[in-house]
């Protein structure tokens, strides 16, 4: 535990899951989705979280709608902290129907955004494009996030071309890439249309990817978070968290909620 955030329990307990990774790091990574906090929430957000966020993502196209100077003390807030912050993939898709892409990445430059997030969620992007995109991010001085997969389960692509999608989007120098589940979590790739996980499309796509390190997988629902972190291990990358539950996603990881505790209590004879 960090001193500043656990200064008053230091050696009265440990984690009944161990092995979590703390900040800096590499792995292990929660990305928190804002749809609108205002100044005070997310500076309390920061305060009282920041050792438990990766990344914070301004969704959608939020970003449109704040006011210059609080969108810049947002940005600069979370630099402050130490949380990588960008904008939502939709944005930049928007961006790239009209011909913009340039001036997108110029204005989210000098805004002081840390990462960009390359994705076609919902429009049709050529391989061209993407691979353009990211590298013309990358030399603007960005971090890249990619998101693969389709908002639409009418555009699902197969688990092939998800995992072809992944591997280039990495081997074109993608620091990460998300898995879509979308702020719902159902119907979408790994996700049936109740949110439960389909086990043998999370198996195929384990088997198929070479560094889940650099996979972000979108959990928005508590029962996602938790399987993936059952299955993957407590620095399993998740996106897509909700603000107010960043800290009950850092119990499930180490065993301080009864969801993942129970996994720790050794196996009892019934008699």
């Amino acid at each position: 535990m960090a001193d500043k955030y656990a200064g008053a329990w230091r050696g009265v307990l440990d984690f009944p899951i161990s092995g979590r990774q703390q900040k800096p790091r590499k792995i292990g990574l929660s990305m928190v989705i804002d749809k609108g906090l205002g100044l005070t929430e997310f500076k309390d957000l920061l305060e009282v979280a920041a050792p438990y966020i990766d990344f914070i993502k301004l969704g959608f196209g939020t970003s449109v709608f704040y006011p210059a100077a609080i969108l810049k003390e947002k940005i600069r807030l979370a630099r402050e902290y130490k949380v990588d912050i960008f904008p939502g993939g939709t944005f930049f898709e928007v961006a790239v129907l009209q011909g913009r892409l340039n001036l997108y990445l110029q204005t989210a430059r000098e805004l002081g955004y840390t990462f960009i997030e390359i994705s076609d969620g919902t429009i049709d992007l050529s391989r061209t494009l993407r691979l353009t995109a990211i590298r013309q991010a990358r030399t603007e001085g960005f971090g890249i996030i990619t998101e693969v997969g389709k908002k639409d389960p009418r555009d699902a692509l197969s688990e092939g071309q998800i995992l072809n999608q992944i591997a280039v989007d990495l081997d074109t120098g993608a620091d990460y890439v998300i898995i879509e589940g979308r702020e719902s979590g159902q119907g979408v790739v790994i996700y049936d249309n109740n949110g439960k996980i389909k086990e043998d499309t999370l198996a195929n796509m384990l088997s198929g990817i070479s560094n889940l390190g650099q996979i972000i997988w979108e959990a928005p629902l508590k029962q996602q978070q938790q399987s993936l972190i059952i299955s993957l291990g407590p620095n399993v990358n998740l996106g897509n968290i909700q603000a107010g539950d960043i800290l009950a996603l850092e119990a499930l990881r180490v065993g301080l909620r009864g969801d993942t505790l129970r996994t720790t209590l050794p196996a009892v004879e019934v008699s």
